[in-house]
């Protein structure tokens, strides 16, 4: 917890700002939440419209996976049987994000 001091000069006066500065401010909570990912592998069951698929895991869980950002973007294609990477948060376990499709 930290105290950040603020001068603002306006025309007719000086104020002095006092603004308290939390430990989690967004800057760490973003950078805290991209430590605690888990990367698993799988294999691709069912595809759904609007790029979502089913992924069989190999610890043999199911989980409803959508296209990651660089996949999107360059067009890969995800198909049935594909090995892929699953990224996901330990707070929700049954969706994830594919991250890469494996050979």
């Amino acid at each position: 917890m930290f105290l950040q001091t603020k001068c603002l000069k306006t025309p007719c006066f000086q104020v002095l700002l006092l603004t308290f500065i939390s430990p989690f401010d967004t800057l760490s909570a973003v950078s805290f939440m991209k430590t605690e990912r888990i990367y698993k592998e799988g294999v691709v069951e069912e595809k759904f419209p609007n790029t979502l698929f089913k992924v069989k895991l190999d610890d043999g869980k199911e989980i409803l996976a959508h296209i990651g950002g660089k996949l999107r973007v360059n067009y890969i294609r995800i198909l049935l049987g594909d090995r892929v990477q699953v990224e996901m948060t330990p707070y929700d376990e049954t969706k994830g994000r594919i991250v890469r499709r494996l050979k």
